[in-house]
């Protein structure tokens, strides 16, 4: 039996150290042991050398090894300007009381993997630990948790598995790739002198890194990758990744106004560095993988859940009914950050925090920190509390590659490496690309201002390309005049396309074509009696042997009856969803359903997964529809806003025949998410061609629960509101609700819009907002809802109340108390686009009116007053006043108090609903006209 074979580094060291004993005396070792060094002595020159050795400088020599391992990124030389590396005790010989004649002294065995047994010597295998783990890359994996990810790591790392030249490539071909990069560059800003673009130079090798993961997700037959970043470098990867044509980026350079550029309303397109692309690779009519780079604002992270969104689209396959399946070895997410936005935006940490979780994993991404060294004008050391600017994603345990982005072989190996821990581990992978910026933020910003002394070393510092170029020269694969003439063909194609360019033809801009007219309108949503019913009975059943929660149970008992009498309002807004979802499954269309406790409801009114209270088996009923045509899922998300609301948007712009929506808890939680409302969600079609129909599901009104808990800032989506971006509802029934959804369903591809709604908080189960099951058969979605007692008298009506939500069921509770023959109350159901041909209609049937009142529980300047109220003029034309009635102008948007807000909610139902105008001074504040 051969004891070093089974035992390495310190281990082995032990072993020896009982053989020594059992030399001495036998029977100090275990009975075990005793029998096995019976027939055993080491018999190699190495092994006596170990064996007289002291154990101390064995374990000191072991410890130093896995120091270097852990903490050799410190000693790495990774600015590619020569500031010097931290360093760390713990690399150092003293630390251990260690010498190199020490090391020396010691066999390269006792250090264990390939290194340790290629060594003569332990000072051998050291120092070539510290050519690995301190040069230009620092390996930084020591925080992973799991040790089968950290023993591969070592492995691929220390067998150079992925270094050229150990895995070669071809050495001319990536100079003639750096001169491009390079010449693109420079032709812009010889050409454009001045003019914005977010140079790459300083990070050129991000674009041959890129080429790499290219190839590799090639070879592991990816079929989609989806590539987000911000602007700095993004035109060369728009060029050289993505192949958008020199003509078409340079003619954005010359900024024509073309003659169509207003071709129809709505579209105002984009700055250069802003957009995205799309490029499929293949032969013939076979596409075998598709890049995309997403469109990105100056919001620099806020990009990161979109692709990650896109990504989980792309993979996803949801045309069968049941749950959709998802191959993440489908799909690669490639997210390039900048340093300083990487810890400084926490919209990074949300979708980290993604990366695992069910609905959300993507089977791995990798990130890329574009590593300036540098912000605006901001220095490292004032922009963040780390080390590293990767140092955020240890927490969610990636690992980190850090490199010089001067080192090209070095940035192959980290490339390869990405890919292949990603294919083998479905998780994330981080490359620190260390590099610099040689212009300033943008190319007409002096840079030497603030980082003088940066900017001096800069200047003399010679360019990637350059520095390739003269270690091929030096290794004669190259002659001397190579370099300049791979320059000089570069400069030239870019010469002829700038010499032939027709700007106003060159531009293409991606401008989505008009909706057809009135698409909306003709949409039938009612369905079958027979269907409904089909669909009802299945919704109710359970497995056999399935165990529901008491109250489910008598819950779900309760709904057997609901669809018996067809004008009886059964159907309460939960259910009514219900019912939609599935007749649209039905439809053949998918859904997603996300948000914060969507499973159950926040108001427990969905249950739409149930759990066996004896197992704890999940059920999903609409998963298990017998009628449905295309699958369904559900997800409770995150605790956040920002993250999971870009993902559904990322989701939905890859998969724009799915229905995605996502609830909040409360409606005023949007407000985190206000920035992917703003730059994504409402201006994607005007900015970049994109046709968002993501569904938010906003919980408003008014019940006194104070300022966080009332309102979903109705006022804030419609100031976004123009052009027909979106669409805005605030229906007060559950068939409205049931049309709703239907009719957003069935638009999906002929005109798709986002859709906003405010959905109920009491009035959930409320008797006033259940529907008739004749309303889902025979009705259709209603922007405006007549009051039906007023219509049969129209002549009679002297005040007519326009309202919109949970206000009108108030009016409705206290009408009756204060039943005014002379009042009508008419329901705007739809905000946005603004229904003037129904409100129209309905002002002129009623001829006598004396004046019209908006009513809204909301205060003055929030809610929809401030916008409906100039359209409500141009209506009315003087022919009668426009007066306000609602809580006056307030900086929070409710009370905090609840006997407050009853007080407040009762004067305005009072307000309402009397005629005479005689209104005491403390009730003057509720009562305003125009």
């Amino acid at each position: 039996m051969n004891l070093w074979k089974e035992f390495h580094g310190v281990n082995a060291g032990y072993v020896l150290e009982l053989y020594e004993r059992y030399r001495h005396d036998p029977l100090s070792v275990d009975p075990a042991i005793r029998a096995v060094f019976d027939h055993w002595q080491p018999a190699d020159d190495g092994m006596q050398q170990v064996a007289a050795a002291v154990p101390e400088k064995i374990v000191a020599a072991v410890n130093l090894a896995q120091a270097i391992r852990k903490f050799g990124h410190l000693a790495a030389q990774l600015d590619p300007l020569g500031s010097p590396p931290r360093g760390d005790p713990e690399l150092e010989l003293g630390t251990y009381n260690l010498t190199e004649h020490d090391l020396q002294q010691l066999p390269g065995q006792i250090i264990d993997g390939p290194l340790g047994e290629q060594s003569p010597t332990a000072l051998d295998a050291i120092r070539a630990l510290r050519q690995i783990y301190c040069s230009s890359s620092g390996y930084d994996f020591a925080h992973l948790r799991v040790p089968e990810e950290r023993q591969w790591l070592r492995q691929m790392t220390e067998s150079r598995r992925f270094r050229p030249p150990y895995d070669p490539f071809d050495p001319i071909q990536l100079l003639d790739r750096l001169t491009q990069v390079e010449a693109f560059e420079q032709f812009l800003h010889r050409v454009f002198p001045g003019k914005t673009r977010f140079s790459i130079e300083g990070l050129d090798m991000l674009i041959p890194i890129l080429d790499e993961l290219v190839g590799e997700a090639a070879e592991l037959e990816i079929h989609h990758i989806l590539i987000g970043m911000a602007h700095r470098g993004r035109l060369n990867v728009l060029a050289h990744v993505l192949n958008k044509p020199y003509r078409q980026i340079l003619a954005e350079f010359k900024d024509p106004i073309a003659h169509d550029i207003r071709e129809y309303a709505g579209w105002t397109g984009d700055v250069k560095y802003h957009k995205g692309a799309r490029r499929a690779i293949g032969e013939g009519q076979q596409v075998d993988l598709t890049i995309s780079l997403a469109p990105n604002p100056s919001h620099l992270e806020f990009v990161n859940p979109v692709i990650q969104g896109m990504a989980r689209a792309a993979g996803t396959r949801a045309e069968a009914a049941g749950a959709p399946q998802f191959d993440s070895m489908k799909t690669l997410p490639i997210l390039i950050h900048g340093d300083a936005a990487f810890p400084g935006q926490g919209v990074v940490a949300e979708t980290l925090n993604l990366s695992r979780l069910a609905g959300y994993s993507t089977g791995g991404t990798i990130h890329i920190i574009a590593n300036n060294q540098l912000g605006y004008t901001t220095p490292a050391e004032s922009g963040r509390s780390t080390l590293y600017a990767s140092d955020l994603a240890k927490g969610f345990q990636i690992p980190i590659v850090h490199v010089n982005a001067d080192d090209v072989e070095a940035c192959i190996e980290a490339a390869r490496m990405a890919v292949a821990f990603r294919a083998r581990f479905s998780k994330d992978f981080l490359i620190d690309l260390v590099g610099y910026r040689r212009h300033g933020h943008n190319e007409g910003d002096e840079p030497s201002f603030t980082q003088p002394l940066m900017y001096q070393r800069i200047a003399r510092h010679p360019t990637v390309r350059q520095q390739w170029a003269e270690r091929l020269r030096s290794r004669q694969l190259i002659s001397a005049e190579t370099p300049d003439s791979m320059v000089r063909r570069h400069m030239d194609a870019l010469q002829q396309v700038m010499e032939s360019l027709k700007p106003e033809h060159d531009l293409v801009e991606p401008k989505p074509a008009p909706p057809p007219p009135g698409a909306a309108r003709r949409v039938e949503t009612a369905v079958s009696l027979e269907l409904l019913r089909q669909l009802h009975h299945s919704l109710l059943e359970a497995p056999t042997g399935f165990e529901l929660h008491p109250k489910i149970a008598r819950a779900m008992q309760r709904r057997h009856h609901l669809l018996d009498e067809l004008d009886t309002p059964s159907i309460e807004w939960a259910w009514a969803e219900q019912l939609a979802f599935a007749t649209i499954l039905a439809d053949g269309i998918a859904i997603r359903l996300t948000g914060q406790d969507v499973e159950r409801g926040t108001f427990s009114q969905r249950h739409c997964v149930f759990y066996d209270v004896q197992t704890g088996q999940r059920f999903v009923p609409l998963q298990a529809l017998p009628q449905a045509n295309a699958a369904f899922e559900v997800h409770n998300s995150p605790l956040s806003e920002v993250a999971t609301v870009a993902f559904e948007f990322g989701y939905n712009v890859q998969a724009p025949r799915r229905l995605v929506l996502w609830e909040a808890q409360y409606g005023d939680f949007i407000n985190v998410a206000q920035v992917v409302i703003d730059e994504f969600i409402v201006s994607a079609r005007a900015k970049w061609g994109q046709t968002p129909s993501l569904v938010l599901l906003l919980p408003h009104g008014y019940e006194g629960q104070g300022p966080d808990h009332s309102s979903g800032r109705i006022e804030r989506f419609l100031q976004l509101a123009a052009e027909t971006n979106l669409r805005l509802a605030n229906c007060t029934s559950a068939a409205q609700y049931f049309h709703l959804l239907r009719r957003q369903a069935h638009l999906l591809e002929t005109d798709p819009l986002p859709l906003i709604v405010m959905t109920p908080k009491s009035l959930l189960r409320h008797p006033l907002v259940a529907s008739c099951p004749r309303d889902f058969v025979q009705g259709q979605w209603q922007p405006v809802i007549d009051d039906p007692h007023a219509r049969q008298q129209p002549e009679r009506i002297r005040r007519l109340i326009l309202c919109s939500g949970k206000v009108y069921v108030d009016l409705m509770a206290s009408r009756s108390q204060s039943d005014n023959a002379s009042i009508a109350i008419a329901r705007v159901e739809q905000l946005y686009p603004f229904p003037t041909i129904e409100l129209r209609q309905l002002i002129q049937q009623y001829a006598k009116v004396e004046e019209i009142v908006w009513l809204q529980e909301e205060p003055e300047n929030m809610g929809a007053w401030t916008f409906a109220r100039p359209r409500l003029l141009a209506l009315i034309e003087g022919c009668c006043p426009l007066r306000y009635i609602g809580r006056p102008a307030s900086a929070s948007p409710s009370e905090g108090s609840m006997a407050w807000h009853i007080m407040n909610q009762q004067a305005l139902i009072q307000q309402a609903l009397r005629l005479d105008s005689s209104v005491s001074t403390d009730e003057r504040v509720w009562l305003k006209m125009t």
